[in-house]
């Protein structure tokens, strides 16, 4: 019921992830920004795991072959209905023949777009997210193309009416300098005093190495304690022998350019990791963009939980509004 007349740079089926596979070396994929996916699926009545587009920096044009109801959240790409502007953060109907499209990107990097029943394409690993690396799950294992048909399916709870919109005070909004709250270790006795000092004291800059797999900073070179390297760890300082990673774990090879790794990356390898996003921000990394500026905030583990909680609350606050409505 929806085709693509134009692909955009990188829109890609996700729900909230292939979950509890790391065993086997599976990362769970999944929306990048998993508030805005919760949030689009309760703007349309959806279920909070249906499948929708996640669309990166330049949108599609879509066009849907019948009535039905839609959201937009995220970032700010702003969004048109046959050439008209219409609002984020809102349940909004279209009719047989819209078409959707999108200006150039304003804020954050990617826009989730959620459909009334959700994007129906196959479970892999009970999930419908697209894991490009190695082509499973979404539409085809790929990123959209020029003339691909999706149809939507039944993960639809209830109808919620057109123009329910959600409260200006809690949408998120994003600039150009990131604040991202971190959980210090699994590695960091591997960094000198000063490198810890350094890595939380500094602006990082977000290179051109930003995706689904992990963004890479650029700013100050980091210094390893020096030892004699334990058998089955490499050479380099920043080798340890080989850890579990989970999502976002921050790694710094051979000391140079932090990475923190996201939903698409590795599970598991030999570098050291100095430091862990907390969850809640995942979602908040998920709308940086190139050239943008990070500074990590390093949080103990209660607080970390504490704002969590928080952020399962305003969730939990979105839901009763829209419920009363």
């Amino acid at each position: 019921m929806i085709k693509v007349l134009k692909p955009g740079l990188q829109t890609t089926v996700q729900d909230q992830g292939r979950l509890g596979l790391y065993e086997i070396g599976m990362p769970p994929s999944g929306a990048m920004d998993q508030f805005a996916l919760r949030v689009g699926n309760m703007i349309v009545g959806n279920h909070p795991n249906a499948a929708v587009l996640e669309i990166t920096y330049i949108g599609p044009e879509l066009i849907f072959e019948k009535d039905t109801q839609i959201s937009l959240t995220g970032g700010l790409i702003p969004p048109k209905i046959n050439g008209v502007p219409v609002p984020m953060w809102e349940t909004l109907a279209v009719k047989a023949g819209d078409v959707l499209s999108f200006d150039f990107v304003k804020s954050g990097a990617r826009i989730y777009l959620a459909v009334e029943g959700g994007i129906d394409v196959p479970l892999v690993m009970n999930s419908r997210s697209t894991y490009t690396l190695i082509g499973i799950g979404g539409f085809e294992g790929r990123a959209l193309a020029e003339g691909d048909v999706l149809a939507t399916g039944d993960l639809h709870e209830r109808k919620v009416a057109a123009g329910t919109r959600i409260e200006e005070s809690l949408i998120p909004t994003f600039g150009r300098s990131h604040e991202i709250r971190v959980i210090v270790g699994l590695c960091s006795y591997r960094l000198t005093e000063e490198s810890k000092r350094i890595f939380l004291e500094t602006e990082w800059t977000v290179t051109p190495e930003a995706n689904r797999i992990g963004y890479r900073h650029k700013g100050q070179r980091l210094q390893f304690v020096e030892r004699e390297q334990p058998f089955g760890a490499g050479s380099n300082p920043s080798n340890v022998t080989d850890l579990g990673y989970p999502i976002g774990s921050i790694q710094v090879p051979d000391g140079v350019e932090p990475i923190v790794l996201l939903h698409d990356a590795v599970t598991g390898g030999g570098y050291a990791t100095v430091a862990t996003v907390i969850s809640t921000d995942l979602n908040r990394m998920g709308q940086i963009k190139t050239n943008e500026k990070v500074k990590f905030v390093s949080v103990g583990l209660e607080e970390a939980l504490q704002i969590r909680k928080e952020n399962q609350l305003v969730l939990n606050k979105i839901a009763e509004n829209i419920a009363s409505r």
